[in-house]
């Protein structure tokens, strides 16, 4: 079986590309005693590595920050109208222009947030694109039940890894169902930035 190594896709035959993401796929072995020696965990390839760049929305996706942000968005456009139409109307425009400030209010700091949300995401994707790896450890994992997409609850994996003998910690979300590679103790790969190993993700990102 090929997984996906940006968004989890399963797949039982190989070929080339993801029809989710549009990221590479590749079948390499896997050095025994390395992590995902099972078979199921390929080594990452060599940067630079092709990844769309969609699928920066698609982590967005699951980000409680980002869905939050859009959930203002949405009543600040809602706010916006009203506050206007009300604010037009000499009569009303004492009940109107609170609408109309607090809808305007609303879109800003939605603007605000997914703008910060998405250059942290996109932070990310350059880390699977361009990042180092090294071997890794899953020490927990728990279901996120402050988000809820699609009538499900993200997962958040949280890993340890070492670079030049320092320790470091991340985590990923997914919506995705975890497979049996993703377990507490399991040793993984993550990928991380030279420069700056605080920007990190586990490999493939699920």
């Amino acid at each position: 079986m090929i997984i996906c190594p940006w968004c989890g896709t399963n797949y039982p035959v190989f070929r080339s590309n993801c029809k989710n993401c549009g990221g590479l796929l590749q079948m390499e072995e896997v050095a025994a005693g390395s992590p995902g020696s099972t078979g199921t965990i390929p080594a990452p390839p060599p940067a630079p590595r092709s990844i769309s760049q969609s699928y920066v929305w698609r982590l967005l996706s699951t980000d409680g920050w980002s869905i939050a942000a859009f959930i203002f968005g949405l009543l600040g456009g809602v706010f916006i109208p009203v506050g206007a139409g009300l604010t037009i109307g000499i009569l009303t425009a004492f009940v109107g222009l609170p609408f109309l400030l607090l809808g305007l209010a609303l879109l800003g700091i939605a603007a605000g947030v997914l703008t910060w949300r998405y250059q942290e995401t996109q932070k990310i994707v350059d880390v699977l694109r361009m990042g180092e790896a090294a071997s890794g450890k899953i020490v927990a994992i728990q279901e996120n039940y402050s988000v809820r997409v699609n009538q499900r609850h993200p997962w958040v994996i949280r890993y340890q890894f070492q670079v030049n003998g320092q320790n470091y910690e991340g985590k990923v979300s997914t919506l995705n169902p975890l497979g049996e590679q993703y377990r507490a103790g399991n040793a993984v790969w993550i990928l991380y930035l030279p420069t700056a190993p605080q920007w990190n993700s586990i490999y493939p990102h699920p």
